[in-house]
């Protein structure tokens, strides 16, 4: 289980640096898990590959404007803060550059008043962890939410180096629980004109909640697989959509995740019912999904490309196979899909 049998040659040319104007407009690859054939189609084609009763399941979290850029009170020096997880009280989990110069005690000022001596937002630095990790407590007046609205950038990935002009582009159009530090990206490609389509063909819809947070910005950093902890991140189903999966597991009908943060709160839901009916309930998962793992819920993968070496790549290796997987990946290498956060889509039926 090395971490390097999850590494393809992918030119940088590939990584999408914008989204397309029509959500709708991308490709779609579809992976057929029995057998490993592959077929090149449009996205709007998932249709045909859906069928009455199939049960779709959204990850329904929306990306809060995370990313602050401001200097530190004593030095003036620059500052940038990512935050990842709200843990109460003001206080937030962050990732933080420079990580060098940051340590405990730091003092960060972001936005400036009328009064120049007083900023619109501050932050301590509280606890330092590993590889930029903080935590950190703001002070403010007002409304937290609002200040960040003003003051905060989306979060991007670092490999997007184009700037995003329209902000809802990095939020899917179902999007409603804030607290993601990271867009579920395989939903950005839906429209509500679409998904009313597919419900209308007798396609069920579940959302579920998964805030997503560190897991997704950090690396893979052993060589081997088992030897990666991922980081806990929150998720939550209420009692309707609990009810939609039930439905689903008696059916005995399909249950398909869009997007891997779906994949992993259904599978996390899977493992804490067992066989029991899922209930309403919200909590922490750090589930790491990788060849070798049994599926409980998920049947089919809605997703997008990912990075080389990454637990998503991990994760989709373990529905269709690495094999299948590598080899599906290095057809759309050669077929030039776009990859990543604004890129091409991939199916795995």
């Amino acid at each position: 289980m090395n971490v390097g049998d999850y590494d393809f040659e992918l030119p940088e040319r590939l990584i999408a640096q914008t989204p397309l104007s029509d959500r709708t407009s991308s490709r779609l690859l579809v992976l057929h898990k029995d057998g490993g054939r592959v077929e090149h189609r449009s996205f709007k084609d998932l249709a045909d590959y859906l069928v009455p009763g199939d049960t779709l399941v959204l990850n329904d979290t929306k990306v809060i404007p995370a990313r602050l850029f401001g200097r530190k009170a004593d030095t003036g020096a620059k500052a940038e803060v990512l935050l990842l997880k709200a843990l109460g009280d003001d206080r937030w989990e962050a990732l933080v550059r420079p990580g060098k110069k940051l340590h405990k005690g730091a003092l960060l000022h972001f936005g400036e008043t009328e009064d120049s001596l007083k900023p619109l937002l501050a932050a301590v630095v509280e606890e330092e962890g590993e590889m930029g990790a903080r935590t950190i407590r703001f002070q403010y007046d007002g409304i937290f939410n609002e200040i960040l609205d003003r003051l905060g950038e989306m979060p991007l990935p670092p490999y997007i180096k184009e700037r995003l002009e329209d902000r809802d582009r990095y939020q899917t159009v179902y999007a409603q629980n804030e607290g993601s530090a990271a867009a579920p990206t395989a939903g950005l490609h839906f429209t509500e004109a679409f998904l009313r389509e597919l419900q209308g063909r007798g396609i069920a819809v579940c959302r579920v909640t998964l805030h997503v947070g560190l897991g997704t910005f950090r690396p893979v950093s052993v060589d081997n697989v088992l030897e990666h902890k991922m980081h806990e991140e929150w998720y939550g189903v209420d009692e309707e959509n609990a009810t939609l999966l039930n439905r689903a597991r008696q059916a005995g009908t399909r249950i398909v995740a869009v997007g891997t943060t779906s994949a992993r709160t259904l599978e996390t839901l899977g493992q804490r019912f067992g066989d029991q009916p899922i209930e309403a309930c919200s909590g922490w998962t750090g589930i790491f999904i990788y060849p070798g793992y049994r599926f409980r819920l998920v049947s089919a993968l809605l997703t997008n490309f990912h990075l080389p070496k990454s637990t998503l790549v991990m994760l989709v290796s373990a529905l269709a196979g690495r094999e299948a997987v590598l080899t599906a990946y290095r057809e759309a290498v050669a077929a030039e899909y776009r990859f990543f956060s604004f890129g091409d889509a991939m199916f795995i039926t």
